[in-house]
This record gives C-alpha cells, structure tokens and sequence, in this order.
C-alpha cells in the first residue's frame, strides 16, 4: 500500500447501467477491490458525480444555482446506493454530506471524518462543495486538502490524460506523467481549473487511470497506475 489516505472519485456516468439505474455488478466490484487496501488500514474516501442523474448545465431553462443545487442532490443520492452496496459486501461505511441532509448523512465535520476513518469505515462525500458554481472536482480537491489526503485516484472512462480527445484524433497521444502547471498550462482539462490550481497551491497529487479496466482500482492503491501520474 503506497498511500495512507487518499480520495477516489468515481464518475455518476461511469457507475450507470446501460439502460440508466446503477451496473450493480460494477459496484460490487469496485467494493472488493478496496478490501485489501481496507484491511491493510487505508482511510479511503469516495466522492461521486452526479452525471447519471442530472447534468445541469445543458439546460438553459433552469436557473444555475437551482441546476447545480439539483446536482448536489444527485450526488448525495449516488453516495447512499455505493455506500449501501459496499455494507452488503461487508464494507462499514459513512456518509457526510456539504450541507445538511437530516438523518440521510452527517454535516461534513473534518474531526468526525477522522473517528469513521478511525473505525476502519470508507467515508462517503457528497453534496459537493455545498455551493453552486463549483464542481465534483473542485469538491474532491477541497476535501483531499482538508482531510490531509496523500493523493486522489480519479477513475474515469478513459485511462489517461491526453493531448488530445483519442475519441476524435486517432494520433492522440497519452501521457504517463505530467505536472500539474502543464495541465494549466496546456488546458488538459484533467479536472476543472479551480480544482487544478487548488491541487497546484496546496501540493496535491492526482493519477487518472481506466475505471473500467481489471482491477484498476486495487492496482491503483498499490502504486501501480496504468495510466496518467500529475505530479505537483
């Protein structure tokens, strides 16, 4: 295990079955890969987007603050189904949220973060940052810095970081390792701008690999990532 704590986001899209809902399979496989990591005393925290749900700014017909506000709420609702399939893999786990959600999740505390992690639980972050205008990126990076993260993992749907989209230029090229001022620098877009210079002031390093490929996520926490480092 290579890092103590770090913060895995997972894609809303990614997790989606292929005619909506959740690809429960998915999920439990995502479970049993953290076990080992787990067992071993990793603090493992998740932030999920919402784009299964809700993707807000492509409707012009809803106030911004009021879209955002809906994708905060999908996120909260992603936490509570994950969470709820990692406890029937046996996986104890915590729910905060950016604001206050009643008996659904605790208000993000960093101090009762830390006694869940102290209870070997996987913490669950939703509700983003709690204000529209900034992302699920933005809301990983804020709560890596608070939670004293050692790095975080981004698994996506692609398994790097590109000069260019692989989908459109077949000449694309990955990187292995980049710095986080040429991802500012280029524009890579890896997570949003905000996020890019929060990691850049406050140190915090990144990797993105490919949810989807064989125990990425296990190979991930062990140091081995089969895709892109930023390096800070």
């Amino acid at each position: 295990m290579q890092n103590k704590r770090v913060m895995l986001k997972l894609s809303g899209e990614a997790l989606a079955g292929p005619k909506g809902g959740y690809n429960e399979d998915k999920v439990r496989d995502i479970a049993n890969q953290l076990k080992p990591a787990i067992t071993n005393g990793a603090n493992i925290g998740i932030v999920i987007g919402g784009g299964n749900y809700w993707r807000g700014r492509t409707s012009e017909a809803i106030d911004r603050t009021k879209a955002d506000q809906i994708g905060m709420l999908a996120t909260i609702m992603n936490c509570i189904y994950v969470s709820e399939i990692f406890r029937s893999e046996g996986i104890d786990t915590a729910i905060f949220s950016a604001f206050a959600c009643g008996d659904i999740a605790e208000f993000f505390s960093k101090d009762r973060v830390n006694e869940r992690f102290a209870e070997g639980k996987v913490v669950f972050f939703g509700g983003g940052t709690g204000h529209p205008y900034f992302s699920t990126d933005t809301g990983i990076v804020l709560r890596a810095i608070e939670m004293d993260a050692d790095m975080i993992l981004l698994a996506k749907s692609i398994d790097g970081v590109y000069n260019a989209d692989p989908k459109i230029d077949p000449d694309a090229k990955k990187y292995a390792t980049l710095t986080m001022q040429e991802v500012i620098d280029k524009r890579l877009a890896v997570v949003d701008l905000t996020a890019s210079v929060m990691c850049l002031e406050h140190k915090m390093p990144l990797a993105v690999f490919d949810l989807n490929e064989e125990d990425s996520i296990k190979n991930a926490l062990d140091g081995k990532i089969n895709g892109t480092i930023v390096t800070v």
